[in-house]
């Protein structure tokens, strides 16, 4: 009898078969891991919303450091939690504020490490948004001065690239002038350039304490519905001098991962946010899902999209499976 169908099977029979076929991978350089500093001492607060993610102040910042050294995670991506908050986000492009102290640690004590800023306002302004304000609404061009002055303070403090998250029109041209004017035009720009005004961020605004005191950000972060729009929102990072292009959240967009990969060579950064972090963490307390199998599911299905790195909160956890732990 004649074969009439193919055996796609023979390449499964094994896992030392599936290991030599398998087309991507997530490997421990992928990994971005986001942490958050706050003022004072002897502080670690874990989120409650967050298993696992804490609040560090700068002394316990010191000992996370040397476990994700440890873990061979090579990313960090920092958020500062001031203790002062204002109309203008005075301590986003204070020198001396908890966000430039950690980074400056950080490079003295790992000058190995990859300290990405993320660049905005609105962990820092008392009314949540990620600009200033004037009656009541966002002023991008206003915004644009103190963003920029916020990247050079980081780009002093060290930081190896700055992330712009605040999704103003022209923040990558601005972040990008004012860099190379302060001499600091060798320091990248990781654009946050396709971010979504998602439901999905709620825990993180627990962990920034950012969430907005009034409105919502709907007039500056895209509608989830649009795609199109976000490749025109990249196209223009691209053109302004972007050197990454981040999709956020990572998940629920994940065609947009898709979309950047066919449309730009630049390197692609998938965000898997709080949201989606906190409910793999409540699905596993629970019993109902294998958290490392579908965790590391979602990581590969972003390298499938076409990312090339990945910003998680998994990142500790994941570094100890790739080590087989």
């Amino acid at each position: 009898m004649a074969q009439t169908f193919d055996r796609h099977r023979r390449l499964r029979r094994s896992a030392a078969m599936r290991n030599l076929v398998r087309e991507n991978h997530v490997r421990m350089e992928d990994l971005i891991y986001p942490l958050f500093v706050v003022e004072g001492s002897n502080v670690k607060n874990e989120i409650p919303s967050m298993p696992g993610v804490y609040q560090f102040s700068l002394d316990q910042l010191a000992i996370e450091m040397e476990e994700i050294v440890a873990a061979g995670i090579q990313s960090v991506i920092m958020f500062g939690v001031p203790e002062h908050k204002d109309a203008c986000g005075t301590g986003a492009y204070d020198d001396n504020a908890v966000t430039q102290q950690a980074i400056r640690q950080i490079k003295e004590a790992h000058p190995e490490m990859v300290v990405i800023a993320d660049t905005c306002l609105c962990e820092y302004t008392d009314h949540g948004h990620c600009g200033v304000l004037h009656d009541g609404d966002v002023d991008n061009d206003e915004s644009l001065k103190l963003l920029a002055q916020t990247a050079v303070s980081q780009a002093k403090a060290g930081a190896d690239i700055i992330a712009p998250s605040n999704m103003m029109d022209g923040f990558v041209i601005a972040i990008r002038e004012a860099l190379d004017e302060a001499g600091f035009s060798h320091i990248p720009i990781m654009s946050y350039a396709v971010k979504y005004a998602s439901a999905f961020y709620g825990p993180f605004r627990d962990a920034a304490n950012s969430a907005p005191q009034f409105g919502d950000r709907k007039t500056y972060q895209m509608d989830p519905a649009n795609s199109r729009e976000g490749l025109r929102e990249a196209a223009s990072d691209v053109k302004e001098g972007a050197d990454f292009l981040i999709v956020k959240p990572g998940i629920a967009f994940m065609d947009m991962v898709v979309r950047l990969r066919e449309n730009f060579d630049l390197p692609i950064v998938a965000y898997n946010v709080s949201g989606e972090y906190s409910m793999v963490k409540a699905a596993a307390a629970n019993g109902w899902i294998d958290e490392e199998r579908i965790v590391m599911e979602t990581l590969v299905g972003f390298k499938r999209a076409g990312a090339d790195l990945i910003i998680t909160y998994h990142a500790k956890d994941v570094a100890k499976w790739l080590r087989g732990e």
